[in-house]
């Protein structure tokens, strides 16, 4: 379910919503339907032991928490 975040043009809140389908969001605060979606970034969570990821963060290219390049590497799981 994708998360999308907004500021509300009506009342200038700030918040996510989840949208399911061609549903439309709406403040929570204010139920503006005038809203300014925002660029949002992903988390990703490595399983297992975190001092096996390196310091440098995920792959710019597939997320994968091992780091850059890891995409390429074979799955140690």
């Amino acid at each position: 379910m994708p998360i999308f975040e907004y500021i509300c043009k009506e009342c200038d809140h700030q918040f996510e919503a989840l949208v399911y389908g061609q549903q439309k969001a709406e403040c929570p605060k204010c139920h503006g339907r005038k809203l300014s979606p925002q660029l949002s970034v992903f988390a990703v969570s490595a399983k297992g032991n975190s001092s096996a990821a390196p310091a440098t963060g995920a792959c710019g290219s597939c997320g994968d928490a091992r780091g850059p390049g890891s995409c390429s590497l074979p799955n140690m799981n």
